[in-house]
């Protein structure tokens, strides 16, 4: 089986082949991230992470308290069902899930995308774990891994590639996630991050068991 980072590289590669001068200019917006130290404020291991209480894929709603009640959360912040690096990293983390969950884990996926039609019927919302609904990005800010996507890429997504992040958030156009990953404790402390402006990379399922075994 091969690991999420060389799925992930993989797609990097086949992007650079169809098209290497959007490619570079991403490169370029992940370089400028990088040096104004995009997501330095996301929540530190140790820090306490923020309730939160957000629409699942069927519109109810799910609280970070009442997740910790049954024990630790896993917290995986994505962009949208649209995004092709996503959609590979929670298919390793479904491929993962049981191992998860028998540590006593829950998992939830949240992104600003709204819970609607479309979304209902799309492989991530009916995977076996919540996805959740931050149509506003405020979680992903009380998280500090919120992203003002730089206006290159919101152009080619919605010219070349025909996605309108404003429709498809329902008003938020601009403001995506860092792709990032917390495990928290019951105790509502985070234990283990990993947090990377580069929305190509992605952390590893077998990290984030490591980092759930070590609390059990």
């Amino acid at each position: 089986m091969t690991t999420l980072k060389e799925q992930t590289e993989a797609k990097v590669a086949a992007g650079r082949a169809a098209n290497p001068e959007f490619m570079a200019g991403i490169d370029k917006a992940i370089a400028e991230a990088k040096s104004l130290q995009n997501g330095e404020k996301a929540l530190a291991v140790g820090s306490k992470a923020p309730n939160f209480e957000l629409p699942n894929q069927e519109g109810k709603a799910t609280s970070l308290t009442a997740l910790l009640a049954k024990g630790p959360v896993v917290v995986t912040f994505y962009r949208g069902s649209w995004c092709p690096y996503c959609n590979l990293q929670l298919r390793a983390l479904q491929s993962r899930l049981a191992d998860i969950q028998d540590l006593g884990a829950e998992l939830v996926a949240i992104s600003p995308q709204v819970p609607d039609d479309s979304l209902s019927k799309d492989e991530i919302s009916e995977m076996d774990f919540q996805v959740l609904s931050d149509q506003s990005a405020k979680i992903a800010e009380a998280f500090g891994v919120a992203w003002k996507v730089p206006e290159y890429m919101v152009e080619h997504m919605r010219v070349d590639r025909g996605l309108d992040l404003e429709v498809i958030n329902k008003g938020n156009g601009s403001i995506l996630p860092i792709p990032a990953t917390f495990v928290i404790d019951r105790d509502g402390s985070v234990t283990w991050r990993y947090v990377d402006v580069d929305y190509r990379t992605r952390s590893e399922p077998s990290d984030i068991i490591e980092a759930l075994e070590k609390l059990s």
